[in-house]
């Protein structure tokens, strides 16, 4: 699918493309192949390329960069029907502790939904959440595909610390918290898994494209996949994705 896009200078050495401002799986593909593109083409004069929700930054290496004929190129490059190599993507299965002692607004959240915690755990582990990109915290996975029934506004005071792990929801999106942090977002449980290890080659597991689905462990669990997570020897359970 091709869309209406807008290309427009960034600072001094970048520019970003803009999608239709919208958080939808055919947008982030469409992103994710466009980068794939340029990319493969391996331009000398660009630096790095970071995707969001509907947008592409693209950094060239100087501020002498001929912007037209840059944005020209890419431009053809995207109407391009040239094959691109299939996107490679994964889908990951990750553990979730709901207890009360995690979840400190799990009672909140269902109370202003009507629903009980069990069925507030029920949707949120019946998503598939696509990863959109990774960031605020690094290993901090914005993720769609929240039932839109357990969207739920951000704190209008945000927590001064967040723990490390928390499971949370903000708005119309849900995600992991890497590391201990400040944050507003909804805490609903904890995941004992890393989602941050800057000693690995990837330190972080997952990337743009791939897919998340939450499932509930107990506490005693939880233990023994923090202790095997935190020596760096627990494996995710993950598969490839076949679209």
């Amino acid at each position: 699918m091709g869309y209406k896009l807008t290309y427009k200078t960034f600072g001094e050495r970048s520019v970003l493309i803009e999608w239709p401002p919208m958080i939808d799986e055919s947008v982030l593909l469409d992103i994710l192949t466009f980068k794939s593109k340029i990319t493969t083409k391996k331009i000398k004069s660009i630096a790095n390329i970071n995707s969001a929700y509907n947008s592409l930054l693209i950094s060239f290496n100087s501020i002498e960069a001929d912007f037209k004929s840059e944005v020209a190129l890419l431009k053809k490059m995207y109407s391009s029907k040239k094959h691109v190599k299939k996107l490679k993507r994964r889908i990951w299965k990750v553990p979730v502790c709901y207890d009360t002692t995690f979840g400190i607004d799990l009672n909140e959240i269902a109370l202003a939904k009507g629903i009980t915690k069990h069925e507030l755990i029920k949707r949120h582990t019946q998503g598939v959440y696509s990863v959109y990109f990774i960031g605020f915290l690094p290993g901090f996975l914005y993720l769609g595909g929240l039932d839109e029934t357990l969207s739920m506004p951000r704190k209008d005071t945000p927590r001064l610390q967040v723990d490390k792990g928390a499971v949370a929801i903000g708005g119309n999106q849900t995600g992991v918290y890497p590391n201990e942090s400040p944050g507003g977002w909804n805490i609903i449980g904890n995941s004992p898994v890393l989602f941050f290890d800057a000693t690995k080659e990837s330190p972080c597991f997952a990337k743009a494209g791939d897919i998340i689905q939450f499932y509930e462990i107990s506490k005693d669990i939880y233990d023994d996949i923090k202790i095997l997570a935190d020596e760096g020897v627990y494996q995710l359970e993950s598969e490839e994705l076949h679209d």
